[in-house]
């Protein structure tokens, strides 16, 4: 199989509706962003780090710790088309991966992982993450989506449900190993014509309805490859999420 060449880019947007201005938050002496990027650039597969940016404050921020920024369009509906529209300007690349830039304890070891799930399978056009699931307020939290994958590590779906449905009940099924139950981490590799042609697939119906937009892939026929990492990597979404990271950085 011919060497793969992977970017990282992470979507980096300066408003955030429980957290504003979340990136540029730098109660450690650095801004998350800053945070996020360094665990990024330890990954081993990629071989660069680009930030993908809806404002000037955060160019700003970047470019003075060091890293490269690009400005995206402010009308730029998600992250993946932000992605995307970096990615366009850099076509040596084959593999993209994307960083959510709100991860910053992001192991670098997980992206490695889930890019060389993508180099093996040729004919797979995305991979992502999972985590095992031994908790069963975590199965059952709708906040927390969970992915079921086949021996081949093919994603076979995402659901905001429990899946599998363990109809005898879930505790014992929790503690068996192999695990059977699994938290789907939001981190996405893809091959880069394949980004860009993710928004000209039709909407799917179980993407409409679980508002999870990895479905569309799916139930369009393509493969996600599954890598599984040990734990899960907790992202920063609210207040309480961004002093409990201060905390354990400072430790």
């Amino acid at each position: 199989m011919p060497h793969s060449r992977t970017i990282i880019v992470i979507p980096a947007r300066m408003q955030s509706t429980r957290l504003p201005q979340k990136m540029l938050l730098a109660k450690t002496g650095k801004p998350l962003i800053q945070h996020t990027y360094e665990a990024a650039v330890k990954a081993t597969k990629p071989e660069r780090v680009v930030i993908a940016t809806d404002h000037q404050d955060i160019v700003d921020a970047v470019t003075a710790f060091g890293g490269q920024a690009v400005m995206t369009d402010p009308a730029l509906p998600s992250g993946t088309d932000r992605v995307a529209e970096v990615a366009r300007q850099f076509p040596e690349f084959d593999i993209v991966a994307n960083v959510q830039g709100d991860e910053p304890e992001i192991e670098p070891e997980s992206i490695d992982a889930a890019i060389e799930s993508l180099e093996q399978d040729s004919t797979a056009v995305m991979s992502t993450l999972a985590t095992p699931i031994r908790d069963e307020n975590v199965l059952c939290d709708p906040g927390c989506v969970k992915v079921v994958f086949n021996k081949a590590g093919d994603a076979m779906y995402f659901s905001r449900s429990p899946i599998p449905f363990a109809r005898d009940g879930f505790a014992e099924k929790l503690k068996i190993s192999p695990p059977l139950f699994h938290l789907h981490v939001g981190l996405y590799c893809y091959r880069r014509d394949f980004l860009g042609q993710i928004n000209s697939l039709p909407v799917s119906s179980y993407e409409e309805t679980e508002k999870l937009e990895q479905l569309r892939v799916l139930e369009n026929g393509f493969r996600i490859k599954t890598a599984v990492i040990p734990e899960s990597i907790p992202g920063i979404d609210t207040a309480d999420d961004y002093e409990a990271f201060v905390k354990r950085s400072l430790n």
